[in-house]
């Protein structure tokens, strides 16, 4: 069963250690990159929500969910919505169902709105990252024509 657990002096260490492939680096930021990112955002008036995927008990992923993004290039859906600004799932963990499983925790604990009100997600993604893509297709995510740094974004009325 996949959870997303906040992090914590017992798991901190064991989630800086989760990587994607090689090939699949050009595609997300380090997981302490992004924890680092989340203090910047705290600092700046936004809400990030940095969560360890956890299967059972074994760490596996790691997502970052963010609400008033600031100090960034923005599309024009993102304010007062809420993002999914990383995500990956460990490549020893790849190709189990882990991402889907977690992408389902993620929407609903994002339809909590635990920031605020919101009417959509959206989900900024390297267009050549084509399993991304197909995941958050699947979910109903529909790219909305906008590409800020490079990066396609992908959109989901909540």
């Amino acid at each position: 069963m996949i959870t997303l657990r906040k992090i914590t002096l017992e798991n901190r260490r064991a989630m800086f250690n989760l990587e994607v492939s090689e090939d699949q680096r050009r595609f997300v930021a380090s997981n302490l990159s992004s924890v680092a990112s989340c203090y910047v955002l705290v600092t700046n008036g936004g809400h990030p929500f940095p969560f360890v995927i956890y299967a059972d008990e074994q760490p596996v992923g790691f997502v970052m969910l963010v609400y008033g993004i600031t100090g960034y290039e923005e599309p024009s859906i993102a304010e007062d919505n809420y993002c999914i600004l990383r995500l990956m799932i460990d490549k020893q963990y790849q190709n189990r169902g882990y991402g889907r499983e977690a992408m389902k925790r993620i929407l609903e604990f994002i339809r909590t709105f635990p920031a605020g009100p919101a009417g959509y997600c959206w989900i900024p993604y390297k267009s050549d990252n084509i399993p991304a893509k197909k995941l958050y297709e699947s979910y109903g995510f529909r790219d909305n024509g906008e590409v800020i740094n490079d990066e396609s974004i992908t959109v989901l009325r909540l």
